[in-house]
């Protein structure tokens, strides 16, 4: 079933009672969904904030969560899917992306002044999108009810009232309190906003849906609101989390069997990209814990440093957490360690930010395990990268300020191309060894051959890796997850407002 293009494509808008209720999800499901059913969908989020992003094929920058749904969509992602990019730097500042290049850093106050001029830019990027695709699904950001926030708002109500978009609401009942999650949301919205949503989505519940019968009338007679389903918790499906929100939930490593295969991603205060590691999670035999706390390192096989946003301030936590010292001991007796981006850059001699590009200015002193220096300087290097290592061929992509210098020691791969040009280079760092490897290229695990070739220089040889890793297995999770959500909510009554949505946004003869 395919829907014609109008002047302006119909939208549906996916807002949250909160944070991390699974806004990021539902559009996901929605975008295989309807994708499935002939309709050709494209993700949207006005503003994004998270560090873990990613790079369109024309080497541009956007929220990893809209990349992930174009996937989901069977299209190439755009930066008009996601026009702002915030990526916090620290407590009260974050980098701005506009348009998938990084422009300034910005404090919160900084950041309102520019409501007028960011909007114009968001309805921009939305309305191309509303003229190259079917339909549009719009995802808000946190509660789309921080009545403190709304004057200033680019991405929830002003957003759906422009597009005049009908909105879903999704709560979490396995955060508790579900009731009170949505009727205080409405009590806290002006009734034109509490007038544009069409439905409620029940998240996340555990057991039997029909338990929460008598719950969904409660909620329907007490709201005047339909609910669209009870999304019971989806056990062995993986899509890749928006942020790294979902690691404050993880368990401590739990203990393991003496001789078991064990790797380490030390979880540092500004943990960037560390969906990096979701393709290790399917290689059998393979454990794979974060950990925030340093102590005896010898059970695991190797410890990964990922991407920072802040490299300096991630240095001083290692050392005051014990992690320098645990590192130090770890490599003296023959660990292996893997830094990416900014744990590259932690693990050589020093990193300057003389402009204050992540913080205050300064330099700080790194774990010196490799013979490289970085110095944080713009422009932003964002490239799609197909590499060599030892005759295996990858593709990953680049994301860094740092420029780094390696003063000896070797370069770890061979660079063939970036954003499709090809370029003769190197990238990274490794010790004679073997034992200590850096580079600045994200996404390596999404190539068996890549993965394979790491678990070798770990003595892990012996594991077998997925030949349908990366885009493959991600696809086929796609389709589980719509598979699961068509079980569970009303698709039909979803597409019928699609299709109201279209006949409201043609023009009339």
């Amino acid at each position: 079933m395919g829907l014609k293009n109008s002047t302006k494509a119909p939208c549906l808008a996916v807002f949250g009672t909160g944070s991390e209720v699974g806004k990021s999800i539902v559009v996901t499901a929605l975008a295989r969904c309807f994708v499935q059913d002939g309709i050709r969908v494209a993700p949207y989020k006005a503003q994004n904030m998270s560090n873990n992003s990613g790079v369109t094929p024309e080497g541009l920058e956007m929220g990893r969560a809209q990349l992930v749904q174009a996937e989901a969509a069977r299209i190439p992602p755009h930066v008009d899917m996601n026009p702002v990019l915030l990526k916090p730097t620290g407590e009260t500042g974050s980098q701005l992306v506009l348009s998938g290049k990084a422009v300034a850093t910005l404090s919160a106050r900084r950041y309102y002044r520019r409501k007028e001029a960011l909007f114009r830019r968001v309805t921009a990027a939305l309305n191309r999108l509303r003229r190259r695709y079917d339909g549009i699904l719009i995802e808000g950001a946190g509660s789309c009810a921080e009545v403190n926030l709304m004057e200033h708002d680019i991405v929830n109500f002003t957003i759906a009232q422009a597009a005049d978009a009908p909105v879903i609401l999704v709560a979490d009942i396995h955060k508790g309190g579900v009731f009170g999650q949505i009727v205080g949301t409405l009590a806290c919205l002006p009734l034109s906003h509490r007038d544009r949503i069409a439905g409620i989505l029940i998240n996340r519940f555990r057991g039997d849906p029909r338990l929460f019968t008598e719950g969904a009338a409660w909620i329907e007679k007490k709201t005047r609101k339909r609910v669209l389903g009870v999304l019971p918790w989806h056990h062995g499906i993986r899509i890749d989390p928006e942020d790294s929100v979902v690691l404050e939930h993880l368990n401590p490593a739990p203990k393991s069997t003496p001789g078991a295969a064990r790797v380490a991603v030390v979880r540092i205060p500004h943990i960037s990209n560390f969906t990096d590691f979701e393709p290790l999670f399917a290689v059998s035999g393979l454990e794979v814990v974060f950990i925030e706390r340093a102590g005896n390192l010898s059970s695991f096989h190797a410890v990964i440093l990922p991407g920072s946003k802040n490299t300096r301030s991630d240095l001083d936590w290692l050392a005051a957490a014990g992690f320098k010292e645990a590192l130090t001991s770890y490599v003296k007796n023959g660990g292996h360690v893997l830094g990416i981006c900014g744990g590259y850059q932690m693990l050589g001699i020093r990193v300057h930010d003389e402009k204050g590009l992540e913080g205050p200015p300064g330099h700080t002193a790194g774990l010196a395990f490799l013979p490289v220096e970085t110095r944080l300087k713009a422009p932003k290097r964002t490239t799609r990268t197909r590499f060599s290592w030892n005759g295996a061929e990858g593709v990953g992509y680049e994301i860094h300020m740092g420029q780094t210098r390696r003063k000896k020691g070797t370069a770890l791969f061979q660079i063939l191309r970036r954003n499709d040009r090809p370029c003769k280079g190197e990238d990274g760092c490794a010790t004679t060894d073997g034992r200590v490897l850096g580079t600045y290229i994200h996404g390596l695990f999404d190539t068996p051959a890549v993965t394979r070739q790491w678990l070798d220089t770990l003595g892990l040889g012996h594991l077998s890796v997925p030949e349908d890793a990366g885009l493959m297995a991600r696809d086929r999770q796609y389709d589980l997850l719509a598979d699961h959500f068509r079980k569970h909510v009303d698709m039909d009554y979803l597409t019928s407002l699609f299709t109201k949505a279209k006949r409201s946004t043609q023009t009339p003869k």
